[in-house]
């Protein structure tokens, strides 16, 4: 069977939107499965609906990569969406042919420099993981590539300046905080190590925008099942080992000023994408609601017997008892539009009824403790102080939180504390060794002392949490509730 490129796809007589040729108005430091499954379908859908006329010219962050494969197929390879929208299974292929070619600058840095002078060249967009944006003395101007991604990245705006191109929009989706910050100050960084004028600074800070992002779509990739690989293969009639997956859920979030919506192409296109003044309050949205909900009732559930997120979502006490932690809850303490919220909030829990995705519950249990104190204790404390009463379902996480960890303790290995479910089931806590070793000394503790240890444990939650009135209280008579009559009980109680 043919491999997938632009005359293959003319003879299967595929009916879907393609592109063959336009210029190369963005280059991407990227050319993994997110940015295909994310940024170049929006850059697709761009230019089907508002007219962009755009390709991205990826190039490969590191020696080993795709760029051969991209090439041969042309740029061109197939997305699949698949997930759950409004409760109904969805499952969207697209041939994806925003992007026209790949670059390997550990042996075409040359490429790189002469695309970096293109007059069409709009946007540079970056991927190159949380570990991407580093300053690294090492990193030197003449290096064919320069060693850091942020190092590349100041070379290729230092040949555009000189070539006396318009400065370009620079969105960066590293997993960090403020990623488009700290990249333009590693930029700054090595504009003072290099020596680089004045003027080019000044160019750089003025004439460029970098722009912070918040990224969100769950991309697990490539199809894994040979069976299913060969039957798309024999559907699609031809072969495609660049295939992609993603959830049907996307959104992408650009911090910078409001004409910056205009001049990039996804608004038009009613693409996910929104320009904001400030990113922090849909980050804050994202971890509470989306994050904040996995850490809320995964321990409980585990230990009710679920295993994976999508049957819990089917389940009327765990999805209610979710549903009431963000409506009523985590909603009112976050500060933006209530709509808005509670549509982001509808979305996780398709998100959840994945129907393609078999999300582990253990999976997401590991190091529950950090977790529960960034996603879910700020939430609990602004309800605390906003409404002066306790939240009784963040209550019952907290309780079910301190149940899995110290469920039937049998011992303390390597790899983490063992304890068992119900029916005897063993199950693995895994989280930092002060953590488990906290919990294995704690083993024997009655409800109520256990309780009084875990909250006065400041190195867990850098505060005494037994200061907040009821809480301690409270969480004794759940986790009795829980150990006696079982973790959905507690959920009931809840939603009663």
């Amino acid at each position: 069977m043919a491999q997938l490129n632009y005359q293959v796809l003319k003879e299967v007589g595929y009916e879907g939107y393609i592109l063959k040729d336009a210029p190369e108005k963005v280059m991407q430091f990227g050319e993994g499965n997110f940015l295909r499954a994310f940024v170049d379908a929006f850059l697709d859908q761009a230019n089907e609906k508002a007219g962009f006329n755009g390709k991205a010219a990826l190039v490969q962050p590191i020696a080993q990569g795709l760029t051969e494969l991209i090439n041969r197929q042309e740029g061109l390879y197939t997305l699949y969406l698949r997930g759950s929208e409004k409760g109904e299974k969805v499952d969207r292929k697209r041939v994806i042919s925003a992007v026209s070619r790949c670059i390997n600058p550990y042996g075409e840095w040359d490429k790189v420099l002469e695309l970096a002078k293109s007059p069409d060249l709009e946007i540079i967009v970056s991927n190159t993981t949380e570990a991407g944006i580093v300053h690294d003395t090492e990193s030197g101007f003449d290096q064919a590539p320069p060693i850091t991604f942020p190092a590349k990245l100041t070379r290729v705006l230092y040949e555009r300046f000189v070539a006396g191109q318009k400065g370009v929009v620079v969105l960066s989706c590293e997993l960090i905080d403020n990623n488009g910050k700290e990249l333009l100050k590693c930029v700054n960084q090595y504009i003072d190590d290099w020596q680089l004028s004045d003027m080019f600074r000044a160019w750089v800070n003025e004439e460029n925008i970098f722009c912070s992002t918040l990224v969100d779509r769950i991309v697990p990739g490539r199809i894994r099942d040979p069976k299913e690989v060969e039957a798309l293969n024999a559907k699609n009639g031809y072969e495609d080992p660049l295939t992609d997956v993603g959830e049907v859920f996307g959104i992408w979030v650009i911090e910078g000023p409001k004409e910056l919506e205009d001049r990039l192409p996804f608004k038009k296109a009613g693409a996910p994408v929104i320009v904001v003044p400030d990113v922090t309050p849909y980050k804050k949205r994202k971890v509470r609601i989306l994050n904040g909900a996995h850490t809320g009732f995964v321990p409980g559930a585990y230990l009710a017997g679920f295993d994976i997120v999508r049957d819990c979502m089917h389940d009327d006490t765990v999805r209610g008892y979710m549903n009431k932690m963000l409506y009523e809850e985590v909603i009112p303490t976050l500060p933006l539009d209530r709509q808005d919220l509670e549509e982001f909030a509808r979305a996780v829990q398709d998100r959840f009824n994945n129907p393609f995705v078999n999300h582990e519950l253990m999976s997401i249990s590991l190091n529950s403790t950090s977790k529960w104190r960034a996603r879910n204790m700020p939430t609990f404390l602004d309800y605390v102080q906003e409404k002066g009463e306790l939240p009784v379902c963040l209550t019952t996480s907290f309780a079910a939180y301190v149940a899995f960890y110290s469920n039937d303790i049998q011992a303390l290995t390597e790899q983490g504390l063992i304890c068992r479910r119900a029916k005897g089931n063993e199950y693995t806590v895994s989280d930092d060794r002060y953590v488990l070793d906290f919990y294995y000394v704690h083993r024997e503790d009655s409800e109520e002392d256990l309780i009084h240890a875990v909250m006065t444990n400041t190195e867990m939650w850098g505060q005494d949490l037994t200061k907040v009135p009821g809480f301690e209280a409270a969480a004794v008579r759940i986790l009795k509730v829980i150990r006696s009559e079982g973790a959905l009980k507690a959920f009931r109680d809840c939603i009663a």
